[in-house]
C-alpha cells in the first residue's frame, strides 16, 4: 500500500511512513496512491463483529504489509479495551429515522480517543521495530490535545509537545492535558487563535532541517493514520442500522474537516452513504464552501463549541484534491494560493462533484443552545454542544427512508458551564473526568512566535 502527496512534489511512502511522518514534505497530505474496496458481502459480515475486528479489517486495507495482520488486530484489541462502553461507538436513537453515534466512551470522553488510542500502540510498535525516539507536536483546539496527551503519556519512544489557544478551550478539555505529571509531555498555551496554533505546527514542518533534527511527527488529523482509524465508526454504525442491504446518512460536527472526511474515505471503501452533512458552529468556513463553492477563511469567534472554532479547515485539502481528479498541481497552486489570499474558489465541476456527496450547515450559538435545551425536553438525553451542531444539522434535512445518523462527538461532562446555561441542567461530573481538579497543572505561555517555538522544541527534545 502506497501514499502519496497531495502537492506531488514528495516520494511515494508506505503505511508506516505516512503514519511517522504527518505531514508530507512538500506541505501536502497524505492520501492513498489508489483506494482499497469492501464489497457488499465483506462490509455485511461486519454486522454482529466487536469493534476491534472491525477496525483491524478496515485499517488492514491502508496498513498492507508494514504490519502483520496478527498484531495489527492485537494493537486494536488493546486500544479498544481502554473504552468503557463493550460497543467502543454505540448507536442510539434519538426520534425517529434520527440516531446519535455515540464516540465519547473513551479515556478523554470525546471522539480523538477512537483515533488517537489507536495511534498510540502503532506508534510504539513501529518505533520500538525502527529503534527511533519522535517528538510530536500537536495543535488543539480542546480535544485532540486532551486524547493525544492521555494515549502518549509515559511512552517510551515518544515526547509530546501539544499547543492550545489560551482562554479558548474549557476548564475539563484543559485539565485533560495539563494534569497528567509526565516527563515526556509539555503543554503551550498559546497567545492566539487554534488556527494561530496550527499554522506554528504547519511552519515547523516546513522547515525540513529542524524536522529532522527533533525528529519531529504530528497527529493531528493531517496525519493520515488518524483520518482511516475514524472511517471506521462509519461501517460500524452503518451496519447495525441495515448497511450495505440500504443507505445511510451523517451529520457530522466539524471544524478541521478530519471527522467528516472519514466519512468520505468510508464512502470511498465502498460504504453506502447517501448523504454527508458537514456542520459548523459561527466559524463556517466549511459550511459556506459546501454552500457556495467559495473555501474563504474569516475571523475565529469563540463559541460555546471550541472544539470548531476554527477557520482553516485542514483536511479540505485531501477533498479538493479528489475533487479535481486528483490533480496534485491545481492543488497545490490552489492551497498555495489559500496561505496567501485565504480564499479558493472552487472549480465548476469538482464543485458540483463534492455537492453531490456533501451539503453544509452552520449553527449558531442561539440555535446550540436551543438544541440542547429541546432535545433534552423532548428525548431525556442531555448533549454536549458540539453535538448539538450536528443534531440542529440534522433537523433541517428533509425526512426520509434513510437513517440520519449524528455523530455525537463529546460527552457533555467536558462542557458542564455550557451545558448548564443551555439546559438548567448541569451534566454530572463523569468517573473519567474525577481527580482533575485536584491535580497540579503544568503549562508553559507562549507567544504566537515561530522562533519561540523551534526553541521551546529543540531544548525539550534535547531533555
Amino acid at each position: 500500500m502506497r501514499y502519496i502527496s497531495t502537492r506531488g512534489e514528495a516520494p511515494a511512502v508506505g503505511f508506516a511512513e505516512t503514519l511517522l511522518a504527518g505531514l508530507a514534505p512538500d506541505g501536502g497530505l497524505y492520501v492513498p496512491a489508489a483506494w482499497p474496496t469492501f464489497d457488499a458481502d465483506e462490509i455485511a459480515a461486519f454486522a454482529g463483529k466487536p469493534y476491534a475486528e472491525v477496525a483491524a479489517a478496515v485499517l488492514g486495507r491502508f496498513v498492507g504489509d508494514d504490519i502483520p495482520a496478527a498484531k495489527l488486530r492485537a494493537i486494536c484489541e488493546a486500544a479498544y479495551a481502554t473504552f468503557a462502553h463493550p460497543a467502543v461507538t454505540p448507536v442510539k436513537q434519538l426520534d425517529s429515522g434520527l440516531w446519535l453515534l455515540e464516540l465519547f466512551h473513551g479515556p478523554t470522553l470525546a471522539f480523538k480517543d477512537v483515533a488517537m488510542q489507536l495511534l498510540a500502540r502503532l506508534y510504539e510498535h513501529v518505533l520500538a521495530e525502527r529503534g527511533r525516539k519522535l517528538t510530536i507536536v500537536c495543535a488543539t483546539s480542546g480535544d485532540t490535545g486532551g486524547a493525544a496527551v492521555e494515549a502518549f503519556r509515559g511512552a517510551s519512544n515518544v515526547r509530546i509537545v501539544v499547543l492550545f489557544p489560551d482562554g479558548r478551550i474549557s476548564e475539563v478539555q484543559r485539565r485533560f492535558m495539563t494534569t497528567t505529571g509526565e516527563s515526556n509531555v509539555a503543554c503551550l498555551s498559546v497567545d492566539g487563535t487554534f488556527d494561530d496554533c496550527q499554522t506554528l505546527v504547519k511552519g515547523l514542518f516546513r522547515d525540513r532541517a529542524f524536522a529532522d533534527e527533533v525528529d519531529l511527527s504530528g497527529v493531528n488529523s493531517i496525519n493520515w493514520a488518524r483520518v482511516a482509524a475514524q472511517s471506521v465508526y462509519y461501517f460500524t454504525s452503518a451496519v447495525a442500522l441495515g448497511a450495505p442491504h440500504r443507505p445511510v446518512s451523517f451529520a457530522v460536527p466539524t471544524g478541521n474537516f478530519g471527522d467528516a472526511f472519514a466519512g468520505y474515505v468510508a464512502m470511498k471503501l465502498g460504504l453506502p452513504i447517501e448523504r454527508l452533512t458537514a456542520a459548523t458552529n459561527s466559524n463556517d468556513i466549511v459550511a459556506r464552501a459546501l454552500s457556495t463553492g467559495r473555501y474563504t477563511t474569516g475571523q475565529v469567534v469563540a463559541t460555546q463549541s471550541p472544539a470548531m472554532d476554527i477557520q482553516i479547515a485542514s483536511n479540505f485539502e485531501r477533498l479538493y484534491f479528489e475533487a479535481v481528479g486528483r490533480d496534485a498541481e491545481d492543488t497545490a497552486r490552489a492551497f498555495g494560493g489559500f496561505a496567501a489570499t485565504g480564499a479558493i474558489d472552487l472549480p465548476t465541476q469538482a464543485f458540483a462533484d463534492i455537492k453531490a456527496r456533501f451539503s453544509g450547515e452552520a449553527v449558531d450559538e442561539a440555535e446550540t443552545a436551543r438544541t440542547i435545551a429541546a432535545t433534552l425536553a423532548a428525548t431525556g438525553e442531555l448533549i454536549d454542544p458540539h453535538t448539538a451542531v450536528g443534531v440542529a444539522a440534522a433537523h433541517r434535512q428533509a425526512k426520509g427512508t434513510t437513517p440520519l445518523v449524528v455523530l455525537s462527538t463529546a460527552h457533555p461532562a467536558k462542557f458542564p458551564e455550557a451545558v448548564e446555561a443551555a439546559a438548567g441542567q448541569a451534566p454530572a461530573l463523569h468517573p473519567r473526568a474525577k481527580g482533575l481538579y485536584d491535580r497540579p497543572e503544568q503549562i508553559e505561555p507562549l507567544s504566537a512566535d515561530i522562533d519561540k517555538l523551534k526553541a521551546f522544541v529543540r531544548t525539550f527534545a534535547a531533555a
